[in-house]
């Protein structure tokens, strides 16, 4: 009886992590990457965009998103969440922890760690 159920999870587990590719490869497409920084200046985290369970863009202009990929899956990462972040000075480094609220209940979720920050541009016409 249990063998069923974990396929259907693999199977959802799969299915999310290719739509999560798929949106991810649509918000970057046509810009390349630059070198990973390891912190970002907190006037750029301002509402994340947040793709599956372990990524944020952050939009800093036309030009410039930055991607930080979790380095674990993130429980509590959702579309209906919001990412609550305690800032200590005026930058978010790799490393730093945050938690997940509930948008509607205010319940809180996890709490996730972020990693590198890596810009994607467009190329200069």
């Amino acid at each position: 009886m249990l063998a069923p159920l974990a396929l259907v999870a693999c199977a959802t587990t799969a299915d999310s992590t290719a739509a999560s590719d798929a949106e991810l490869a649509r918000a970057l497409e046509g810009r390349v990457a630059g070198p990973p920084q390891r912190c970002l200046d907190d006037f750029r985290r301002t509402n994340p965009q947040i793709i599956g369970d372990r990524t944020l863009l952050y939009r800093e202009s036309g030009r410039r998103i930055w991607v930080n990929t979790l380095p674990e899956a993130c429980p509590g990462l959702s579309s209906d969440r919001i990412p609550v972040f305690k800032i200590y000075g005026s930058q978010v480094c790799k490393g730093d922890i945050f938690e997940t609220i509930d948008r509607s209940a205010g319940f809180r979720g996890g709490s996730c760690r972020l990693g590198d920050f890596v810009p994607y541009e467009k190329p200069k016409s």
